[in-house]
């Protein structure tokens, strides 16, 4: 069998179905299974091949059949198959989940699984951990070259007075450096550093000395050319291998990945690497609901073992070992850093269709636009939490 990524392999027409014919679409409406997903869409103002742009356009008659049986996995499969299409997809799925609908979907077998392997092992052991590495960071610098900002920020922006991602990303940058309150000389360990973006800004900027580590390797070798010259030093390492003694802690979109089973050991593990006097950010998504959040279609093709933590869960975890300084919810401005993402992907595949196939554009174009839907639902959020490790005195107080 070959190795070579599915996405990076040729595409062949029979793998992708998608016919506009009209008798397509009318075989569609007397397909098993159409009156009851057609009666959930209309709940949230979507049509089945209406003539809005949040509408979906059905090309296959075993669609509903699918989208019933399996949930939200049929429901992403079934798009990249062709099944399906919606002109503005993130439009469908703010309508969506502002109206509950997900609650209404099957939960799938797959997914049950899941649930219960999540509770009985750590599927975010070290062993495992290296899965979402290769499976989504490591899809190929050239991808992520073209859809991000020069600072490869691979995470939410801050847009409270950008017009572009560019300033944005580089607002979020600066914000995160002045929480931290970083001065020249200090050490930050940067958590699940990426390309290196924050690293190098805080270096440049700021007078640091900066330690990243990453589980990814095609982000090591960015990072370390984005870095060259400053005083940063870039490591493929786990962080519960991490021994240093860091001024500052910070840890942008890698918490997703680190799972309920080891929150505690990860706040333990950040206070064992920071002096008594440092101060811990922890930038990541946050869930409305306590739990083993997973989607399915999410976890099998954007980022394994993922999952999303809640405000009580984090509380709880943090609660032995930190003081916790200052609580920031700018969950909005990731809905417009994901539209940013896809307006720059879709201007960028002409040339990347030479390294990827048809499947997987619409898988990431998928992705994007679901992410975006539910952000501008608000039923995910985007925190920054700044943690102290025995209260900072007078507090902090941080401009935003």
């Amino acid at each position: 069998m070959s190795s070579t990524p599915l996405w990076r392999k040729p595409w062949r027409p029979h793998e992708f179905i998608l016919s506009r014919e009209p008798r397509r679409r009318a075989a569609a409406s007397r397909s098993p299974g159409y009156r009851a997903v057609a009666d959930l869409l209309a709940q949230a103002g979507i049509a089945v091949n209406g003539r809005h742009g949040h509408d979906i356009k059905v090309f296959h008659p075993d669609f509903f059949r699918r989208v019933l049986a399996q949930g939200s996995l049929g429901l992403g499969e079934s798009y990249m198959d062709g099944w399906w299409d919606c002109e503005q997809l993130d439009a469908f799925f703010h309508r969506v989940l502002r109206a509950g609908l997900e609650q209404a979907l099957p939960r799938g077998v797959r997914e049950l699984l899941h649930a219960c392997a999540a509770r009985l092992f750590n599927l975010q052991s070290p062993s495992r951990a290296r899965r979402v590495g290769r499976r989504h960071y490591d899809l190929g610098n050239d991808l992520f070259l073209a859809m991000l900002d020069p600072h490869l920020q691979y995470s939410c922006a801050y847009w409270k007075q950008a017009a572009t991602l560019e300033e944005a990303q580089e607002a979020k940058l600066r914000l995160i450096c002045d929480k931290l309150r970083l001065t020249a000389g200090m050490h930050v360990l940067d958590i699940g550093c990426g390309w290196g973006g924050l690293a190098a800004y805080a270096a440049r900027h700021y007078g640091v000395q900066v330690t990243g580590v990453t589980i990814s390797a095609q982000q090591l070798e960015l990072a370390r050319r984005h870095c060259e010259g400053l005083d940063v030093d870039i490591r493929l390492q786990d962080y519960r291998q991490l021994r240093l003694q860091a001024d500052r802690i910070v840890s942008v979109g890698m918490f997703e990945h680190v799972g309920p089973r080891n929150y505690a050991s990860y706040f333990s593990i950040a206070r064992k690497n920071l002096k008594p006097d440092g101060l811990f950010l922890l930038h990541t998504i946050g869930s409305l609901r306590a739990g083993l959040r997973v989607d399915p279609w999410i976890n099998r093709y954007i980022f394994p073992g993922g999952c999303l933590p809640s405000a009580s869960q984090i509380a709880r975890a943090s609660e032995p070992d930190w003081v916790m300084e200052d609580w920031h919810n700018f969950g909005a401005d990731y809905d417009l850093t994901l539209m940013a993402w896809l307006q720059r992907f879709r201007r960028a595949w002409p040339q990347l269709s030479a390294a990827y196939s048809e499947r997987f554009r619409r898988m990431f174009e998928y992705y994007l636009c679901a992410c975006a839907g539910a952000f501008r639902a608000r039923d995910l959020q985007l925190w920054q939490i700044l943690f102290s490790r025995g209260g900072v005195a007078g507090g902090v107080r941080v401009a935003r």
